[in-house]
């Protein structure tokens, strides 16, 4: 983590049509931060990564990437999403290797690039089978080595272990730690899950319910790595969860 700011969300609003969805948003990631963003259901959280990236238009307001406008066509950008995004027609090599051939990459980084994710999300060996051949946790595992074999300046992830039951939840939660500790990425992770926010954020994020703000941020300093039975962490879990209470 630093103190330099890597995006700057200034008065972020978006509107579809007559609804309100997201209501003059500002906010700020510092460079290296894993930031958890959670609130109520239907809140906003996707529309607010859906504006990021540009799949959406934002109504008003700015978001800034290194004092730029965000630009996924310019800046190094990757976005995990929820469910399986693998593509079922390329091996696992070939899935992780999309990005970098896209970025044209020479044969020689491509491998080397390819070869190191790999290893470290433990599918050396099953880099030749395909999508239909591997459990939901590898899936998942092969959405996380392309999102990061780019070495992206930023890492946007929505819900991505919202389907898993909760032993593989914790395990690729400790796997995407590791990652983000290895190469310093900006990490921006969409939850509705309070423990998972707690768990992996060195911030956290809430948001109102609709039309969506920014609730409070709060700077977490628990170590790693985190005890979910550890006084501290359950204080800090059931402060986020009174913070979402809305009813």
């Amino acid at each position: 983590m630093s103190d330099r700011v890597k995006v700057e969300v200034r008065n972020l609003t978006k509107k579809f049509g007559d609804l309100l969805v997201l209501d003059n948003v500002s906010f700020n990631v510092d460079e290296g931060d894993l930031l958890c963003v959670v609130g109520p259901t239907g809140c906003g959280k996707t529309t607010f990564l859906n504006s990021l990236t540009k799949i959406y238009d934002i109504t008003a307001g700015q978001i800034l990437m290194d004092g730029e406008p965000v630009d996924p066509k310019k800046q190094n950008i990757s976005y995990i999403f929820q469910g399986n995004s693998t593509m079922p027609w390329l091996t696992v090599e070939q899935n992780v290797a999309f990005g970098l051939d896209i970025k044209g990459y020479s044969q020689g980084r491509k491998r080397e690039q390819v070869d190191k994710y790999l290893d470290i999300v433990g599918l050396t060996k099953y880099r030749k089978y395909y999508p239909k051949q591997l459990s939901s946790s590898m899936l998942q595992r092969v959405a996380i080595a392309r999102a990061f074999v780019t070495e992206p300046e930023l890492l946007l992830m929505d819900e991505p272990y919202g389907q898993l039951d909760i032993e593989l939840r914790f395990k690729l939660e400790d796997e995407l730690v590791k990652l983000w500790q290895l190469t310093g990425t900006t990490v921006i992770f969409i939850t509705h899950n309070i423990e998972e926010a707690v768990y992996l954020g060195n911030k956290i994020m809430v948001l109102t319910n609709k039309p969506t703000t920014v609730k409070e941020l709060i700077v977490s300093d628990l170590p790693r790595p985190r005890d979910i039975t550890d006084h501290e962490f359950v204080e800090l879990r059931n402060k986020v969860t009174e913070l979402i209470k809305w009813w």
